[in-house]
């Protein structure tokens, strides 16, 4: 057996999970980690990470891959191509697909392709009612089998109470969260944008605020009553948030994330925007904003997490009420955050860190992930916190286009990432920084 062994040399490590933040090395052997430690010795392969910050493998929670079934928008390799360009080294992929990820055959087919077409890796949530269409549960036990990490209906929502309640008493025997795309389908449906003065400046109908709250307070509430986990995906409302908060407060399973667009942009964005300001939920008013940033600050909401949404050209640049909702945010995640969140200081870095690291990991189980520990993969990303860029979507990995970052300045980026020990983006698209020598 041969022995592979990296040196991580001279970084700044940063693991909010391990309270760890110091120079330090990290001896990386076939795939592990080692041992981190100041000024290790030996003969290895180095990487210089000197004026880098080093921290554990980002984790994106949701993230659309359309795959199978609409590769023209995404695909596995292009998919997770631009995951580890963002600095990801590990997607949680929503079941949205054609067919649906509803049974343990079309989920172990997925994980096959991935082992040979993914560059980083790939945690499936499997559909919580078959096909998504909310009439009957899928078989949750052999989902979990076949190595689903949550279950979830994404965007069509589990909208029955009695199948969300049962659905919930199945996934607490095992140990995994129902992510729950929250709004009540009733009132939201047919809306195109944020019920407000924008939507009736652009002549669009709006979605009403209490559409999240209603949602989130039922499944708080059932949670309560079963002792189940649900995870709230991309919360976008004050009111949400609130809800959240108290429950936690009174130890209800509840978990949440939030997308970079919800934390930065706002409804009034739409007017420029236009359908690259279409999302679901949508963007709402500058007072949730606040709230959102303040409620990922306190811990109220665990994640951050891309929502990313790849579609074509074609399906963005019509006309607003019949454009796809949704935008891609792999590729400009990191720099967002750093910018508009911890360099004014909204955030600490430590916390931003946490939500792409040990918070996910712990909330979607994902075995050795998200920390920098003995014995844990070597999934780690190294970030310059200083390097200024301008977002340029004909540069990026993703089939898709649909930013609404196009042309924004930015300070702070991934510049490596490393998977399982394996470097598999780096500046300069090659693995740059690498050489083969010893340290005495």
């Amino acid at each position: 057996m041969v022995v592979i062994k990296t040196l991580i040399k001279g970084g700044t490590v940063l693991d909010p999970g391990s309270n760890f933040h110091q120079i330090a090395d990290i001896l990386i052997e076939n795939g592990r980690i080692l041992a981190i430690a100041p000024d290790i010795a030996g003969e290895f392969t180095i990487i210089d990470a000197r004026g880098q910050l080093v921290v554990p493998g980002l984790i994106d929670v949701h993230v659309h891959l359309r795959d199978p079934g609409h590769t023209y928008k995404e695909d596995l390799t292009t998919g997770t191509k631009a995951a580890a360009h963002g600095g990801f080294t590990s997607i949680v992929c929503m079941p949205n697909t054609a067919p649906v990820l509803d049974n343990s055959q079309i989920i172990q087919q997925l994980l096959n392709r991935c082992s040979t077409e993914a560059c980083v890796n790939v945690f499936p949530l499997g559909a919580a009612t078959q096909s998504s269409e909310g009439r009957m549960l899928t078989d949750f036990h052999s989902l979990a089998a076949a190595g689903v990490v949550g279950f979830s209906d994404d965007g069509k929502v589990v909208q029955n109470t009695e199948l969300m309640y049962r659905a919930l008493l199945a996934t607490k025997d095992l140990g995994l969260p129902l992510s729950q795309h929250a709004e009540d389908q009733y009132l939201s449906g047919g809306t195109v944008i944020n019920e407000g003065e924008i939507a009736r400046r652009l002549g669009v109908k709006g979605d009403l605020i209490i559409s999240e709250a209603i949602t989130v307070g039922r499944d708080i509430t059932l949670a309560s009553y079963t002792g189940g986990h649900v995870h709230v995906e991309h919360v976008s409302t004050a009111a949400a948030v609130e809800l959240i908060r108290v429950a936690r407060k009174q130890g209800i399973h509840v978990t949440a994330e939030v997308a970079p667009h919800h934390l930065i942009l706002t409804e009034e964005d739409v007017v420029k925007l236009r359908a690259y300001g279409k999302m679901r939920p949508p963007l709402r008013t500058k007072r949730d904003v606040e709230a959102l940033r303040q409620a990922l600050a306190d811990g109220t909401i665990d994640c951050i997490a891309t929502d990313h949404a790849p579609h074509s050209i074609e399906e963005k640049e019509i006309d607003i009420a019949y454009a796809a909702n949704g935008i891609i945010g792999l590729e400009t995640a990191v720099g967002l955050i750093l910018t508009h969140l911890v360099r004014p200081g909204i955030i600490r870095l430590e916390d931003a860190i946490a939500a792409w690291t040990y918070k996910p990991a712990e909330i979607f189980a994902l075995k050795h992930k998200g920390r920098l520990l003995a014995g844990y993969d070597a999934d780690i990303t190294l970030i310059n916190l200083a390097d200024k860029w301008t977002v340029d979507s004909g540069k990026f990995y993703s089939k898709a286009r649909n930013t609404a970052f196009n042309g924004w300045e930015l300070i702070g980026k991934p510049v490596l990432t490393m998977v399982a020990g394996k470097v598999v983006w780096s500046e300069n698209n090659e693995v740059g920084g690498i050489t083969n020598a010893s340290i005495t």
